[in-house]
């Protein structure tokens, strides 16, 4: 590599380094790119598969790898190079992370080590320069100047930012704080965090470029390699925990964030919220003029580790540098998982040799997305490692069951984030070929969970922080264009695609927000779309078709499924009269035809279903009816059709022949203990009965339906009036209720059998329990509230030459001995004592 070329092209953000860097790889004919972020190598993938073809290029992060047969070009994380792979030129983005606590030593690594055989570039900010030129003599320094201006606007509240702002704090909790509070007041707010998965940052992103949400609020994830439109950066804090302590940001560290505003040559403008402490006048020149302190020196760790033993591992990862300008790097998470694995006197005892030490190593190597304990980390590392060294590779199901238990999209915005770091840590295994059988294809489904999970994700987060309502206003006042309504075919209303309500037929159910001053305009808008659809769906009320009105068993009318008022209270029982359910904007003419349409309807409805009840009214109004059949049939009607004959029994023993004709044609029966309607024993007419009874008592929470298709008994409900079974024409027998024209065959039957033997038990004619649908067991109780014992009675039967017994249910009449009455000795003192006297003297 006599030849090759090493370079650093170094600037601020927004100076075309990374675009300059991916020119120059294509003039080769093979190459290698390094970036700090999975998402950042996936967006650059796809940009470099436009000009040289998939099958050229290569894909390789921790989770994801897309290896064509022979590719000429690598797409990386910084991290995942394959650096054994000889390539022309080679370059690493963002070097300057080379200084980062957590994984500066791997950057530095790639620094000393990784090269093209023609050509290197390394990317990052200035801050780097003095050391490059330090640790690397023969490199060549280009800088580069920022396209666009970046100026600081002072002070400001976070309600008063202009559109198309980030919004920066640096914990999660400030995030979703700050991200309810943009909700509030403008409408929503796009998440960006370092804990969200590639897709659903992408997803979140894509709302903010589309200018479905203004704002953006992030972490200082925001801060590297997201290319967005935005215009100005707010810094709600200008201190970061960094894993082990509070710390002030450097000018630099904000600078790379503020540099996010203004891209190409659009300029941009950054500045603090009034919760944050306001910056000194020395870092506002330093990020303006893009003056930084340079790097006081890089994180290492040694290049060369040592797997012949667990104590020569240890030892090769604490040799200290050598270098100036080289210091050790804290433990890495890797380092902590294996000191933790090498107390577990199991664990030590199965790395006893080069290969086994080496594995033990790259499982260490699992990334943490969880982010946990480097204990429960390490609990994990163990039984990976053990299972490998007993089975030779990964169980298949027990590798399914751990992917199965992470495949849930419940829960909230926290929930989903823990299982999108699980299943990361799953699609990482899956990459290593040599532990798990069939590699691509659990790769393939933990990257298909992961993505499901995403989408739920971002789907929450939206949800969440995104107000809709809010959003389409702000964004209506500021075009100052009339709102578009539309009223979908289920009622729904909307207001410039968001749903606002609901109209059910008269009257519109606003969804609200949380804003009532979005929710009042957005109403103003839909309003007068919502006049000229109410005088639409009038104007098919008053001429409706044949079943588009209906009434329904808890008194409410419906209007093709729609409810548009409800039965209540009358003049009487049989007539009860309609009360709308409107909105108040419809005019009073429209109200006044309605009340008179549907009250006609109604009467029609009810005269047609219990028909005979209605007959029995006009035969009342009749001048040739007489008092008597005047007296019962209003009775009748007044209950709904069925009465106790004792009610009426004076009024019976008047009826003349002639009367009795007059009740025939009506269809009311006489029976022995009741008075009904037949035809009002019908499913349809029992329905309208029990209702009109609810409404006229105004009990229209009871159910309706108890007849259930026109059944002879069923069991009694508790809690229901005995009132609402009988105008069903149901009496109740203990606890079942027998329709009355069954329990009039039952009186008719039991008469003629006990009128035989009055002090004799007589068989139980079975054809009655199976008239009224009982079983045997249920005869006892139900015969016995009628006045009747009812006993078993076993029989032997000699059939050919086999013997059987019988049960036969025996029934007679409960009799009651008249008690002598025990007489009292009389007080001598009462006045009725005297009149006793009398009466004896007269004797």
């Amino acid at each position: 590599m006599a030849d090759s070329v090493i370079t650093a092209v170094l600037g601020p953000t927004n100076t075309g380094k990374t675009y300059l860097a991916i020119e120059k790889m294509m003039t080769h004919k093979s190459g290698m790119i390094g970036f700090p972020l999975r998402l950042l190598a996936r967006e650059n993938y796809d940009k470099i598969v436009r000009i040289k073809g998939v099958q050229n290029v290569a894909l390789i992060t921790g989770e994801e790898k897309i290896l064509p047969e022979n590719p000429s070009y690598y797409v990386c994380t910084v991290e995942a190079m394959p650096l054994e792979q000889p390539v022309d030129f080679l370059a690493i983005d963002e070097i300057q992370m080379a200084a980062d606590v957590e994984r500066g030593h791997i950057f530095t690594d790639r620094l000393l080590y990784a090269r093209g055989q023609r050509e290197t570039i390394f990317l990052g900010a200035e801050t780097i320069k003095l050391l490059l030129k330090q640790l690397i003599p023969e490199v060549v320094i280009e800088t580069r100047s920022r396209f666009s201006k970046l100026t600081y606007t002072g002070i400001k509240k976070i309600t008063r930012l202009p559109a198309r702002a980030a919004i920066i704090g640096f914990s999660v909790q400030d995030v979703y704080a700050l991200a309810e509070l943009i909700r509030r007041q403008k409408g929503g707010a796009a998440v960006v965090m370092g804990a969200l998965s590639p897709r659903t940052r992408n997803a979140q992103v894509d709302m903010f470029q589309s200018g479905e949400v203004d704002y953006l609020v992030a972490t200082d994830a925001i801060g590297m390699g997201l290319n967005m439109d935005i215009g100005h950066v707010c810094f709600t804090s200008l201190r970061k925990f960094d894993g082990q302590r509070m710390r002030a940001l450097s000018a630099a560290e904000l600078a790379q964030i503020a540099g996010r505003a203004g891209r190409y040559m659009t300029d941009g403008t950054f500045g603090a919220a009034a919760e944050a402490s306001a910056m000194t006048q020395d870092v506002i020149d330093r990020i303006e003029e893009h003056r930084f302190e340079n790097l006081p020196n890089l994180f290492w760790r040694n290049h060369d580790l040592k797997t012949t033993s667990l104590d020569a591992l240890i030892y090769s990862l604490n040799v200290r540098p050598q270098q100036t300008g080289l210091i050790t790097a804290r433990k890495a998470e890797d380092q902590q998982i294996l000191e933790v694995l090498m107390q577990d006197a199991g664990i030590e005892k199965l790395a006893n040799h080069p290969s086994r030490v080496k594995l033990l190593w790259d499982i260490c190597q699992i990334p943490d997305f969880r982010k946990i304990t480097p204990q429960a980390h390490a609990k994990l590392a163990g039984q990976l490692f053990k299972m490998i060294l007993d089975k030779g590779k990964l169980e298949q199901d027990w590798f399914a069951k751990q992917v199965k238990m992470l495949d849930n999209t419940g829960g909230d915005i926290d929930v989903i984030t823990g299982r999108i770091a699980g299943i990361r840590i799953w699609t990482y295994i899956a990459q290593r070929k040599e532990w798990i059988d069939r590699s691509s294809y659990w790769r393939d489904m933990t990257r298909a969970v992961e993505d499901k999970l995403s989408d739920a994700l971002h789907q929450k987060l939206s949800q969440r922080f995104v107000d809709k309502r809010t959003s389409v206003l702000v964004k209506g006042m500021k075009t100052q264009v009339e709102l578009t309504t539309q009223i979908g075919e289920d009622g729904s209303v909307t207001v410039e695609g968001q749903t606002i309500g609901k109209l059910e037929g008269l009257r519109f159910v606003p969804d609200t927000g949380n804003g009532k001053f979005a929710d009042r305009v957005l109403m103003n808008a839909a309003e007068k779309a919502l006049q000229t659809e109410y005088q639409n769906r009038i104007a098919d009320i008053l001429n409706p078709a044949k079943d588009d009105l209906t009434l329904e068993n808890d008194a409410r009318i419906l209007w093709k499924g729609q409810a548009i008022g409800k039965a209540v209270k009358g003049r009487d029982i049989l007539h009860p009269v309609v009360s709308l359910s409107l909105q108040e904007t419809i005019d009073q003419t429209y109200v006044d035809q309605l009340k008179t349409r549907l009250n006609g309807w109604l009467e029609v409805y009810l005269a047609n279903k219990i028909a005979p009840l209605f007959a029995a009214l006009r035969t009342i109004d009749e001048e040739g009816a007489s008092g008597s059949v005047r007296g019962i049939l209003y009775q009748a009607a007044d209950q709904l059709g069925t009465i106790k004959r004792e009610k009426v029994a004076g009024l019976i023993k008047g009826l003349t022949e002639a009367d009795k004709k007059v009740l025939a044609k009506t269809g009311v029966r006489l029976g022995y203990e009741y008075i009904f309607f037949p035809m009002l024993l019908k499913p349809a007419a029992q329905r309208i009965c029990a209702l009109l009874w609810k409404i006229w008592n105004e009990k229209t929470q009871y159910a309706t339906g108890f007849a259930i298709d026109g059944k002879m008994s069923f069991a009694v409900e508790k809690g229901i009036p005995f009132t609402l079974y009988l105008v069903q024409g149901y009496v109740l027998a203990g606890t079942r209720a027998i329709r009355v024209d069954v329990m009039e065959r039952f009186t008719a039957k039991l008469r003629e059998v006990t009128r035989q033997d009055k002090g004799t038990p007589q068989p139980l004619p079975l054809e009655l329990l199976s008239i009224a649908g009982l079983k045997r067991d249920e005869a006892e109780e139900v015969f016995g509230f009628l006045g009747f014992n009812v006993t078993k009675q076993t029989q032997t039967v000699t059939v050919g030459e086999e013997t059987k017994e019988t049960e036969t249910l025996m029934i007679q009449p409960k009799f009651k001995k008249r008690r002598k009455t025990k007489r009292v000795p009389l007080d001598t003192k009462s006045p009725f004592a005297a009149l006793a006297l009398l009466k004896k003297k007269k004797k």
